[in-house]
C-alpha cells in the first residue's frame, strides 16, 4: 500500500472516529467516513490487549495484506480504520480476510 493511501496522523484517526459510522464482528471493528480524494486512506490499529509486539505486528501485517489483495473490490473516496479485537491473535489469514470482507460488505463499500 502506498504511503499516500495510509492514515498516519492522530488527527486523521480522530476525524474518522468522530463521525461514528462503525460496525464490528468477532475479529474486527471498522470506522468509515467519506473523503474528497480519489482513493481510500486506510489505518490499522492493534492495541496492547491483543498481545505483545510480535503478535501485534503479525496481526497488523495480516490485516494490511488482506486489504491489499482485495483493494480493487472496494469503492473509493473513503477513510477507513480497522481495529483488531483480542480474538485476532489466534486467527488465520483466511479468517481475518473473511472478517474484513464481511465488514466492507455490511458497510456497503464493495463494488
Amino acid at each position: 500500500m502506498k504511503p499516500a493511501n495510509r492514515l498516519k496522523k492522530n488527527s486523521d484517526f480522530n476525524v474518522v472516529y468522530s463521525k461514528k459510522k462503525s460496525m464490528a464482528n468477532k475479529l474486527l471493528i471498522i470506522y468509515i467516513t467519506e473523503n474528497s480524494l480519489n482513493n481510500n486512506r486506510v489505518g490499522f490499529v492493534v492495541s496492547k490487549k491483543v498481545g505483545n509486539s510480535v503478535i501485534r505486528s503479525k496481526v497488523k501485517r495480516l490485516m494490511k495484506e488482506s486489504y491489499r489483495l482485495n483493494d480493487s473490490r472496494f469503492k473509493i473516496a473513503y477513510d477507513i480504520v480497522f481495529i483488531a479485537r483480542a480474538d485476532c491473535k489466534n486467527s488465520t489469514f483466511k479468517e481475518i480476510e473473511s472478517a474484513l470482507l464481511h465488514l466492507m460488505k455490511k458497510m456497503k463499500l464493495t463494488k
